[in-house]
This record gives structure tokens, sequence and C-alpha cells, in this order.
């Protein structure tokens, strides 16, 4: 099942301000209702991810759904950890996922709604789209709609019996809130300490979190979500945040249009495979890395004016443009050749491979040399296709 993407539902904030002390005037509420998830109220306005955190993209619609009835059900739901900032936002350090999810159903917003549509300036990819309506279809026939509820207590003679039951029940159930009280670095090591607990952040995660104003980080969110969502950019010129945006949106669309359909019935297919969240993050993390002659993350710099992102952006794009585009400069090198095995399973080390040669190819200026023994090259990837993993295993080694 397709993972949904929820990320628009609680924005992102930074707070970076070193030692910056949690506000704790006054007594912090402990429960949390379910009109506190609508779109117009207070709790709503005012709560935030951390810059930091993940994109809330890791369910699909049977969890979401799960958590929805359980919560409706009255069943144990783990408390969500909250941190209060001086600026008087409220931080999620954990229970994005769940927030999320009921704030998604109290909208009607699983990726393409209103709050979605604003949050993406009106883009949803067809992949989010198709995720959204799976996802309302399987809760509005299985639980209802948050509508529903509010009218069947309104219209109770017509109502159906589960659902006003379950309704009127609404008014008493309440999600459960802990705080940590502290400064910035305080809620920040709670964050990572608890994610990479109960529910771990992926590895490639992970390094985007730490890294997340290098140049790499910042140039990977943007083409990851193809200059749309969340503006890691946000602090640089607006004519850098655009240029940004263009060149990211480009590279995308090289590397993962058109989409990868399963089973392939057509040989016209993305180089760079589905463009899932892990996955494709971890492939466009890698082909910047690669490309720009970064070793470690941990040794770049932040980039606070846009240059080094932008420069890092470029030289993607020029080497993309090289692999297959409809650029002057393509080899149009042909997708089922270079980055997929005979199964029609993308090879991601072949893509990794190939760039670190079309890298070699720019710096001794030799793309004629192989151009005269490209037809050969072809024909002994495509006969001996084993050849690129089992090199790859040797260089392991």
């Amino acid at each position: 099942m397709q993972k949904v993407i929820l990320d628009a539902l609680i924005p992102r904030e930074a707070f970076e301000v070193q030692d910056q002390q949690g506000e704790n005037s006054g007594k912090k509420t402990e429960t949390l209702a379910i009109r506190d998830l609508e779109n117009e109220a207070f709790f709503l306005s005012c709560v935030r991810k951390p810059d930091f955190q993940r994109e809330t993209n890791e369910w699909d619609a049977q969890k979401i759904h799960d958590l929805i009835k359980s919560f409706l059900d009255g069943d144990l739901i783990p408390a969500v950890i909250l941190w209060k900032s001086a600026s008087y936002y409220t931080f999620v350090i954990d229970g994005s996922h769940r927030l999320s999810a009921l704030a998604a159903w109290t909208n009607d917003d699983y990726g393409d709604g209103e709050i979605s549509k604003q949050f993406y300036d009106g883009y949803i990819s067809e992949d989010q789209f198709k995720a959204a309506e799976e996802c309302r279809k399987l809760i509005n026939s299985k639980i209802g709609s948050y509508q529903d509820y509010r009218l069947s207590v309104k219209k109770s003679a017509q109502a159906d019996s589960i659902i006003l039951s379950r309704a009127r029940n609404l008014a008493t159930l309440a999600i459960q809130l802990q705080w940590v009280e502290g400064d910035s670095s305080k809620a920040e090591d709670s964050f990572f300490k608890i994610n990479q607990q109960a529910a771990p952040i992926n590895n490639t995660e992970i390094r985007l979190l730490k890294a997340r104003k290098t140049p790499s980080g910042v140039a990977a969110r943007a083409i990851m979500r193809s200059g749309n969502g969340h503006k890691y950019w946000s602090d640089f010129s607006p004519e850098k945040q655009d240029e940004i945006e263009e060149i990211a949106k480009e590279i995308n669309d090289i590397l993962f249009n058109p989409k990868l359909k399963n089973p392939i019935k057509t040989l016209d297919l993305p180089i760079g495979g589905k463009n899932y969240a892990s996955e494709g993050l971890t492939l466009i993390l890698e082909l910047i890395n690669i490309v720009n002659g970064v070793s470690n993350e941990k040794n770049l710099e932040s980039d606070l004016e846009g240059e080094k992102t932008l420069k890092f952006l470029k030289e993607c794009r020029k080497v993309v443009r090289r692999m297959n585009s409809s650029d002057p400069s393509s080899l149009g090198l042909h997708p089922v050749i270079y980055f997929y095995n005979h199964e029609g399973r993308h090879r991601t080390g072949a893509f990794y491979a190939i760039v670190s040669l079309i890298m070699e190819f720019q710096i001794k200026k030799s793309f004629k040399n192989f151009i005269k023994v490209r037809s050969d090259f072809e024909d002994i990837i495509w006969q001996y296709e084993y050849f690129i993993p089992e090199i790859l295993k040797k260089h392991k080694r």
C-alpha cells in the first residue's frame, strides 16, 4: 500500500536559537481534544515540527485508519511529546505522525486538501493524489468522515448508530500530552533519542537531519520535492530561492519522469527509478555527493547565502542532463540498458557507477573516446549484466 503524504498538516519552523529557553509561564494542558486539530483551531495554528524533523510520509492508509479507529474506540494511544518555545510556537518532539493522521481526518486532507494545496503551492503529484484518494476511500467507508460525525450529533434521528455513539464519545476523548522542559538544545536531544529508539529514522534521514543547513542537505530536499513543500532554502534571497526551485524541479523531472509503473510495459523508463521517500532520497543525496566530491556531509559547513547550494545543484543538473535529457549535451543513455536489470528492477549501483563515469569523462574531456566504443560497451553491459554488481562487490572488499 502506498505511503500517504501528510507533511503539510503541521508546518515546520526553525528553532536554531542556541540555548533558547522554553516558555514556562502558566500550567500547560495535559490533553488535546479532536476539535483542537481543526484548521482554524488555536492549537493547530500554533503547533510546528522542528525544521530537522523528517517528512511526515511514513504511514500508509491502513495505518492511518487504524490510528483514527483506535482513538475513536478509546484505545490507548502513546502520548504526544511537545516543547513550548520562547517564540510561543509549540513544537512536536514525538508524535507528528499521530497528530497529522488525526488532523488529516478532521480536515479531510490526506495530502490533497486545502492545507496541502496551499503548502505545495497548488502542485500535488499524481502519486500523492492517488495515495490521498485511496486513504480517504478506506477511512470514509470503514469509519466515516469527520463531517459525518459532526452531522450525526445535529441530526441524530437519521444518523448511523455506530457513528452517533462514537461522535458522542468524541466530546470526552483526548490525546495525552507530555512536555519537555528546558532549552532548544535539550528539546533537540530529546528528539534524536526518542526517534532512534521506538521508530528509528533511516540512515539517510539521520544524515540529512544532521546536515540540514549544508549545501548537500538543502539541495537534496529541494530535488526530492521538486522545489515544492517546506522551503529549507527560505533564508536565501528571493532570486536564489527561485533559481533553486527551478533547477531542483528540472533535476527531479530528469530523474523520475516518466513515472515508473509495475509491471513494466514500456521502454520509456525514468533513469532514477521510483521516487519513493527513502529510496529516492538516498539516490538524490548520493548523486549530489558524488558529483560535488563530498565524502562526508559532516565536513560541510552551513550554507548561509545559498551560493554553495546553487553550485551543487548546477553541477548535478549538468551531469543528469548528460545522462538522458532533451539538452544538447545529452548522451541519451537508454535507461533499460544502463539502469535496469533484465527483470525490470532499477540498479542503483549502476546509476552511481554511470554518474562517476560521466564525472571522469568531464575531468579528462574524454567523451569522444567513449562515443567511439559506446556500441561495444553497451553490448557488454547488456549481455553480461552481472559485471557491474561483481565490480562493486570487489571494490567494497
